[in-house]
């Protein structure tokens, strides 16, 4: 017999304030007010120093990390008892004392271009100005569209769209699955496939991240987990973590499972796009972190650690 859950009275969740943040806490405020309607989930809204410094590139003031710590020491402290991320946002090495307990289904993991005149990146004309706050996607950029001029843009959603509207970009790249969960899918003009734009580690998942030592709590989230999107997020963030993954590394990780397991796709890019190097691996779904690491060494195999170097170098 499964030993009852022990639920708490209260559940307070830590989330940012932009509004994709807090959709996303309630999204999961609603999952357990539904799974354990005597307890009370409330939402505690927080800035991070991720949301307040915007004139950077994300790479060069620290990371993802500045998205996560406040909700960490809200945590800590006992102000809060979980927190909600984009997987995307969320360190391939998590700090002691931390879990993801779970993973949500995956949303539409893809790029979005969105542009109020152009319907493809391949419509745009030369030296048209494409706006990312992304390594990963301004090196595919580059690469693939030298002749378009990439420039960063920092910001939540809907000051990235401000913008474009304004005219300040003739295009932005963002992730599909924020655009959609923020009833936001009309913007966009056409979907990246993952052949034209691998996705990050994590695009389009939610992680729940807890204390490791609130078991209480672990268990009581367990059940917000799907196994599936979980095994695929393992093996791209193995992937990522091998490769020393971080805002700093133009990297990309995807995988899926099919008929004949998972299937992870790798990328790692010089940030000019001027050098590149991919490759795939399939396994066994409970493989997922082994198939990840194999894959980096696969691209290391490759030239990878040259890549690597040359963005150490160059830090």
């Amino acid at each position: 017999m499964t030993a009852a859950i022990t639920v708490p009275s209260q559940i307070v969740i830590a989330s940012r304030e932009s509004r994709l943040a807090l959709w996303q806490a309630e999204h999961v405020r609603e999952r357990l007010a539904q799974l354990y309607p005597k307890t009370t989930v409330t939402i505690l809204g927080m800035t991070t120093r991720g949301d307040q410094i915007l004139d950077r590139p994300l790479s060069a003031i620290g990371g993802k990390g500045l998205f996560i710590k406040e909700l960490e020491v809200a945590m800590q402290a006992g102000r809060a008892d979980l927190a909600v991320h984009s997987l995307k946002d969320v360190p391939m090495e998590m700090p002691t004392g931390f879990v993801l307990a779970a993973i949500s289904a995956r949303e539409n993991p893809c790029d979005a271009f969105v542009s109020p005149r152009f319907d493809t990146l391949d419509d745009l004309p030369p030296e048209a100005v494409v706006g990312t706050s992304s390594l990963r996607r301004a090196a595919i950029l580059r690469a693939r569209y030298p002749q378009l001029t990439v420039r960063s843009l920092r910001g939540n959603l809907d000051t990235r769209l401000k913008k474009l509207d304004a005219g300040e970009y003739d295009a932005i790249i963002l992730a599909a699955a924020g655009l959609i969960r923020l009833g936001l899918a009309q913007r966009i003009r056409s979907l990246l496939t993952p052949e034209q734009s691998l996705p990050a580690p994590g695009q389009g998942v939610l992680a729940v991240e807890v204390s490791s030592a609130r078991t209480d709590m672990i268990a009581s989230v367990a059940a917000l987990n799907d196994a599936a999107t979980a095994h695929c997020v393992r093996a791209e963030r193995a992937f990522s973590r091998a490769l020393g993954g971080s805002c700093q590394v133009p990297l990309a990780a995807y995988a899926v499972l099919d008929d004949a397991g998972l299937w992870l796709r790798g990328l790692i890019a010089t940030p000019d796009g001027g050098r590149m190097l991919a490759g795939e691996l399939r396994g066994a779904p409970q493989d997922d972190e082994s198939i990840g690491c194999m894959l980096a060494q696969v691209l290391r195999n490759q030239g990878a650690d040259a890549i690597l170097e040359s963005l150490s170098a160059g830090q």
